[in-house]
């Protein structure tokens, strides 16, 4: 049996997520499908992570293994052929058998847009959240730097989500500004479901004067997240570089694979 990892990226606007679902259709779903039709196998795949609906990603990762004696490298061309236009394999190739895109991630990225303008934007609106009233983005740099660093996440996670542990590192964590967009970029060994929307929503209240940063720091070890604000919207969210101790989606993602 061989093991297969590959780079992929793609718009979820019309997906229910990357998890198969009951209720709707799945980007791991379509892909697993164009996967059993190419190799005759029922293939199941592995992802570096779960994505929520309407989240995108720049470059995720995730492994299959099959009998099938196709080069590693050409299994992105033949998926490519048969997949939707807002699903693209990056780059594929074959690696370790115990390679596990999941457990053996160092680091990850996420990267939400922004668009702050009087219009929202016939181009981005899928992808990035309109915001109209004026955002102070030196008020929100300050407030990103609070998050590196380890700390007790709990507060800022969705309202039933169970883990064993709520302490999380970020070890980068900022905004930038071209234009009227707005990019906040985090690197941590882990997130919680709706973290790093929790974390924008709360910098976006800050952004727009409606509290201070205060509410980052009381919030850590918490589980009270009533000061904090609102989840983000999931349209601005991209997986953007996932990271392991032999590979980096850094170089497939900066080779062009630009969203705007």
């Amino acid at each position: 049996m061989r093991r297969i990892r590959m780079v992929i990226q793609y718009d979820g606007t019309e997906y229910v997520g990357w998890q198969r679902q009951p209720n709707g259709l799945a980007v791991q779903e379509v892909i697993e499908n164009e996967l059993s039709k190419l190799t005759g196998e029922h293939v199941t795949l592995y992802g570096s992570g779960r994505t929520d609906s309407g989240v995108h990603a720049l470059s995720q990762v995730a492994h299959f293994d099959t009998e099938v004696r196709m080069p590693g490298e050409k299994f992105c061309y033949a998926l490519n052929v048969g997949l939707p236009r807002d699903i693209r394999i990056l780059y594929s190739e074959e690696t370790d058998p115990a390679f596990h895109a999941r457990f053996d991630v160092q680091k990850k990225s996420y990267r939400y847009y922004v668009l702050n303008s009087t219009h929202d934007s016939p181009f981005l609106h899928r992808c990035s959240n309109h915001i109209h009233y004026h955002l102070d983005i030196d008020a929100m740099q300050s407030a990103a730097k609070l998050f590196c660093g380890e700390h007790d996440f709990n507060a800022f996670k969705a309202s039933g989500s169970a883990v064993d542990s709520t302490v999380r590192t970020i070890f980068a964590s900022e905004w930038s500004k071209e234009g009227e967009l707005l990019c906040y970029d985090v690197t941590g060994n882990g997130f919680l479901y709706n973290m790093v929307r929790i974390m924008v929503g709360t910098m976006l209240e800050i952004g727009l004067h409606r509290c201070d940063e205060s509410v980052i720091t009381s919030a850590f070890g918490h589980c009270d997240r009533t000061r904090l604000g609102v989840t983000a919207p999931a349209k601005g969210l991209f997986v953007a570089r996932v990271q392991y101790s032999d590979f980096d989606t850094a170089d497939f993602v900066n080779r062009g694979y630009r969203c705007f």
